[in-house]
């Protein structure tokens, strides 16, 4: 697919510096650089200014909210760029957030920091990101989740430390050494002649339907996990599976490899306990949900590999 890269999170603008990352000397040199700037990251929600993200200079007095060591992003046009946790600050004032919900609409504010800084869900400002933005704050979302999901070693159970600028957490105790994991999750964009699939699954917000997606499992091919997925959730037989495009989905730490299945039956029965709702809608009406006029479907979320597919699908622009 040749506009696959244009992606939300995607097209590899960063440069990584991995050589950076196993020697401490070279971190901390690039750490003290005046260029250098630092993405604070509060329970998952990043700092934004307006609809950018919100980098401080190292030495800010937010950054010493961080319980652990700055994880090193990479070089951005010379500039080095690091993100932090800051999730040990208890806000004082302003909304409470609702953890746990599918979407949480509040925002928390620093008293350190401008009015128009907050800290907030990435899915809410995803699609107003630069590139290089977006792809900075989706891995620095990722990393530091792993991070506090990982504070312990699994082999015997001691407190782990961070290491090789953020990408690594070793054991002290048994020199266990801990990377970073990516789940690959396939999502398919399944047609049947001028029709496509949509679910919705339980608990989802009122009117929201997306494409069918699930998780690859140890041992499958990426064919493999779309029919069996579809077949699954929706009782529907999948033909022909062709990649698309994937898309590093930062919720908490996950791929979205986007693909398209060729159904080969229509009759739909559902897995109640992973989908709610399931439909083929055609062409003509997939164009009304994203013009907001369908009585009962809303517009997919922009930025998400979803309305991706659907809106190349829609202009037939898959190729």
């Amino acid at each position: 697919m040749r506009l696959a890269e244009t992606v939300t999170f995607a097209g590899a603008c960063l440069d990584r510096a991995a050589w950076a990352r196993s020697e401490p000397e070279k971190i901390a040199k690039l750490m003290a650089e005046g260029t250098t700037r630092v993405l604070p990251v509060w329970r998952g929600k990043p700092l934004f200014a307006g609809d950018e993200a919100g980098w401080l200079q190292p030495g800010h007095a937010v950054l010493s909210e961080a319980a652990e060591a700055p994880v090193f992003l990479g070089i951005d046009e010379g500039s080095a760029r690091f993100a932090v946790d800051i999730s040990g600050w208890t806000p004082t004032e302003g909304e409470a957030a609702q953890p746990g919900v599918f979407f949480d609409p509040t925002v928390q504010r620093h008293p350190a920091l401008p009015d128009d800084h907050r800290f907030a869900e990435l899915r809410g400002v995803m699609a107003n990101l630069t590139r290089v933005d977006a792809e900075m704050v989706a891995a620095a979302r990722s990393i530091l989740s792993w991070h506090r999901s990982h504070r312990f070693c699994s082999a015997c159970g001691a407190p782990s430390e961070v290491a090789n600028g953020g990408w690594q957490r070793d054991c002290p105790v048994c020199a266990t050494k801990h990377f970073p994991r990516t789940d690959p999750v396939v999502i398919m964009l399944v047609t049947h002649g001028n029709s496509v699939l949509l679910g919705r699954s339980p608990g989802w917000p009122d009117g929201m339907f997306s494409l069918l997606a699930g998780f690859v499992e140890p041992g499958e091919t990426i064919e493999a996990a779309v029919r069996r997925e579809v077949a699954e959730e929706a009782g529907v037989r999948i033909g022909a599976v062709s990649y698309l495009a994937s898309q590093p989905w930062p919720f908490p730490s996950s791929l979205m490899i986007g693909c398209l299945g060729v159904a080969e039956s229509v009759d739909i029965t559902l897995d109640p306990v992973e989908l709610e709702d399931a439909l083929w809608l055609s062409r003509e009406e997939i164009a009304r949900i994203f013009m907001g006029d369908h009585p009962t479907i809303l517009p997919p979320r922009r930025g998400a590999i979803a309305s991706f597919l659907l809106s190349n699908w829609l202009a037939d622009t898959l190729d």
